[in-house]
């Protein structure tokens, strides 16, 4: 009997091993392309359950910020009347606030309290984050119907510059999936950040000119402003339909820079310590 070779069972059978990955951000990366079609079912599972015992169905999406908008445009129009449209300016602020504020939190809830089922299958965590962004997407493409509406009807002009209202979406995506990823890391160690985060998201909407000009701040609170990303999203978003005019480069170079940087950390941050999911949450 002629003596066969052994063949060790790590070559015939691949082994996952977090140890052996020289650039985890990078190999994040690839796991997230590859499990790409796992997203998708992600955010149809998300956009169906959330929707298939009510009645009203996606229209729920359209009646909220809908229903928000009338309520404020009451309560301040007295205040604030003086800007032209002000129905559309409410609304257009609220609606990309609106996708960054549940995108972000929802991807954080993913994360840390998913963190068990992490340690009994595989797959990449970031995932769960980028459904989640993914989810927000279509609701917010649902909500942009009520917006044009509310613009017809009130006589604010919708110009050709609409066409270009995907560039605050995707930049408003990179943004709210950072964030997502940077408070999950602090989240990891430290639960209570997620509770702060929403308290934060409150002060940070009436910080951000939402339902009122930036010209009625202070001059100093203007500049303070200028750090706050989400007045440089929502003001490149409004350039794209409510005011229906061209943005700068310099509103665009500000958005690019937040949402960029703020992805790049966060992905960077996450992809070091996402491997504590579920053993310490």
């Amino acid at each position: 009997m002629q003596n066969e070779e052994v063949v060790p069972i790590e070559e015939i059978t691949p082994v996952y091993d977090t140890a052996k990955r020289r650039i985890v951000a990078i190999f994040e990366l690839v796991q997230a392309w590859q499990y790409r079609d796992l997203i998708l079912q992600l955010v149809r599972r998300d956009v169906t359950s959330r929707y298939k015992r009510s009645v009203l169905g996606v229209a729920w999406t359209m009646l909220n910020p809908l229903g928000t908008m009338l309520i404020l445009t009451i309560v301040f129009s007295k205040l604030f009347g003086r800007i032209e449209g002000y129905a559309a300016y409410i609304l257009s602020g609220l609606v990309i606030w609106n996708f960054f504020s549940q995108a972000s939190s929802t991807g954080i809830n993913n994360l840390v309290r998913g963190g068990p089922m992490f340690t009994r299958i595989y797959v990449p965590r970031t995932a769960f984050a980028i459904s989640s962004v993914g989810t927000g997407i279509v609701n917010l493409l649902l909500t942009l119907v009520i917006l044009f509406g509310v613009m017809l009807v009130i006589g604010v002009p919708i110009t050709w510059v609409s066409l270009l209202v995907f560039i605050p979406i995707i930049l408003t995506s990179l943004f709210a999936l950072g964030m997502s990823l940077l408070i999950s890391s602090a989240g990891i160690f430290f639960e209570d950040v997620v509770q702060m985060y929403q308290i934060l998201m409150t002060a940070w909407m009436y910080f951000t000119p939402i339902i009122y000009d930036i010209e009625i701040l202070p001059e100093f609170v203007q500049r303070l402003e200028q750090f706050n990303p989400m007045y440089h999203l929502i003001k490149l978003f409004r350039h794209t339909t409510y005011l229906g005019e061209m943005f700068s480069w310099a509103d665009l170079g500000w958005c690019a820079l937040f949402s960029f940087g703020t992805l790049i950390v966060g992905w960077l941050v996450f992809s070091q310590v996402s491997e504590q999911l579920g053993y310490r949450t």
